[in-house]
């Protein structure tokens, strides 16, 4: 049936005027929401034109006007922890949400680390059959690849229970059920993060093209973006899929094994790398809602270009900072843990070189990393070991945020002298003193002379914060590594114990140095 090109005009513009007669909120705002204690939270959504709108939590009553374009917002007064609370939001109709609670909001971003679930996680069983905590709420943003900003999300509030648990971040919720625990408040969770997902793609558009430091990275996506065809590659996927059916077919018929058919193929124009596009598809519908601060685990898909994230990973802390109006708030991110394989001798790392990158942005003001080369996966990319991880970020929140008397930052190098063949070495941040754990011989050091040639090294722990390293090889030593590698094979801890953080003395280039693209 042909319907009436008139009437579906009508019905369009009628529909248009009853969306915006009621005040919308995007759903960061819902039922089970957690609200930041202690903060001027702002509450927005949109309306009609010059429609009045109201919100009401608590005893207060906050009123505004939506501007021209339909957008209004209010700031509630700061709200101290507790609940719950019921806010209504007033306008030619009324908006209700119900079991809202006042706590600590926090933000779990960044690759697929993050996004790993409690389920495919360690004693993911008992986890989820422990996991009753009606004040633990949590939220999760689908994964959105665009340039277009976005204003919404499909998502909801929920309480933490034995079902809604087991889909949601394991190191976020290992991290948030600590800090709900020790401080007994409320706790809010907001999981946005994206496998495989680029620091770029977090940064919003125009700030990589004002810098010239991204001018290839940029480049090269701009390249791809002018000559990227999807409805091509997908007819020849298509094409390619086909002919793969006819050969299951003949080898069903001949009892024979099955040929591997062809992959989907991904647009990367809508996807986890492409400068801006999680900025736009996935933070800014939640960018200004009232948060503590963020826990970030990524950089596996920066590894190759090590360098760059030294300075590409602070200016996006910072980018987030500025586009949330709230100030230096707390930032606190994973290193990234061993993986592949254990080498028999020293050699070049990227890994080592992106963890060097992240231990380096800790001069930002209120950030910290958690050292995780400890409870990696060789063989795998994704430890299963998230309880852990999550234990270790909420160290730094308890200690820095919460004032909690707990170790939290891992042993940083200080200083090196070297006497002779010997170097003696000076760590930061040692808590309780040095241990060398499961054997009492010190592992993961090399030493180098001026021929830059790494060899293992002997080690000793002869203070609470000093090693003394040497190699029978290397009669005048000029640089030191401890954990250089992609699979590092260090033991040295503090007695807490917190891993000692992997470092060079040296400055030589690396994989890394000068690749800005790959």
């Amino acid at each position: 049936m042909k319907l009436n090109k008139s009437i579906i005009l009508a019905a369009a513009v009628a529909f248009g005027l009853h969306a915006h007669a009621d005040p919308e909120l995007p759903n960061i705002f819902g039922d089970h929401m957690v609200l930041q204690q202690k903060h001027k939270n702002p509450v927005w959504g949109w309306a009609a034109p010059g429609e009045s709108i109201t919100v009401v939590i608590g005893r207060q009553n906050k009123s505004t006007k939506a501007d021209s374009k339909g957008n209004w917002t209010v700031k509630l007064d700061p709200l101290p922890a507790g609940g719950p609370y019921q806010m209504v939001v007033k306008g030619k109709s009324t908006v209700t949400y119900n079991d809202v609670l006042v706590g600590e909001v926090w933000v779990c971003s960044g690759q697929s680390n993050m996004r790993w679930t409690v389920a495919g996680s360690d004693d993911a069983d008992i986890e989820s059959l422990s996991a009753n905590y009606p004040n633990l709420r949590i939220i999760t943003l689908p994964n959105v690849g665009t340039q277009e900003p976005q204003k919404n999300f499909d998502g909801a509030w929920s309480a933490v229970t034995p079902d809604s648990v087991k889909s949601f971040s394991a190191v976020g919720y290992y991290f948030g059920r600590v800090i709900h625990k020790s401080l007994n408040v409320p706790v809010g969770l907001i999981n946005n993060a994206w496998g495989g997902s680029a620091a770029e793609a977090w940064v919003k558009r125009d700030v990589l093209e004002a810098d010239p430091r991204y001018k290839e990275l940029m480049a090269t996506w701009k390249k791809t973006e002018e000559t990227y065809d999807h409805d091509k590659v997908m007819a020849a996927y298509q094409a390619k899929r086909a002919k793969w059916q006819e050969q299951v077919k003949k080898a069903r018929a001949a009892k024979k094994p099955l040929p591997r058919g062809p992959r989907v193929p991904r647009n990367p124009l809508a996807g986890q790398h492409r400068p801006g596009n999680l900025y736009a598809g996935c933070l800014h519908p939640i960018i200004g809602y009232g948060i503590k601060g963020t826990i970030w685990y990524q950089g596996e898909s920066n590894a190759s270009r090590g360098e760059q994230y030294g300075h590409l990973f602070p200016l996006m802390i910072e980018h987030w900072r500025d586009e949330w109006q709230q100030g230096d708030f707390s930032f606190y991110w994973v290193q990234l843990a061993d993986f592949r394989g254990e080498l028999a001798e020293p050699a070049e790392s990227d890994w080592a070189e992106l963890r060097e990158a992240q231990t380096k942005s800790q001069h930002l003001p209120n950030t910290g990393q958690a050292v995780i080369t400890d409870i990696g996966e060789g063989r795998d990319i994704h430890p299963r070991d998230k309880q852990n991880v999550g234990k270790r970020l909420a160290r730094l929140a308890l200690a820095k945020d919460y004032g909690k008397v707990v170790a939290y930052r891992s042993p940083e190098f200080k200083s090196i002298s070297i006497k002779g063949n010997k170097a003696t070495i000076k760590f930061d941040h040692v808590n309780k003193g040095l241990y060398a754990f499961d054997t009492r011989d010190v592992r993961g050091f090399s030493v180098a002379g001026k021929d830059k040639k790494f060899v293992w090294a002997k080690a000793t722990i002869v203070g609470r914060d000093t090693v003394v390293v040497s190699a029978d090889s290397v009669k005048e030593p000029v640089a030191v590594r401890y954990n250089w590698a992609d699979n590092p094979i260090g033991n040295l801890t503090t007695k807490d114990p917190l891993p000692v953080t992997s470092f060079r003395t040296d400055n030589w280039p690396g994989l890394t140095t000068g690749v800005k693209t790959r």
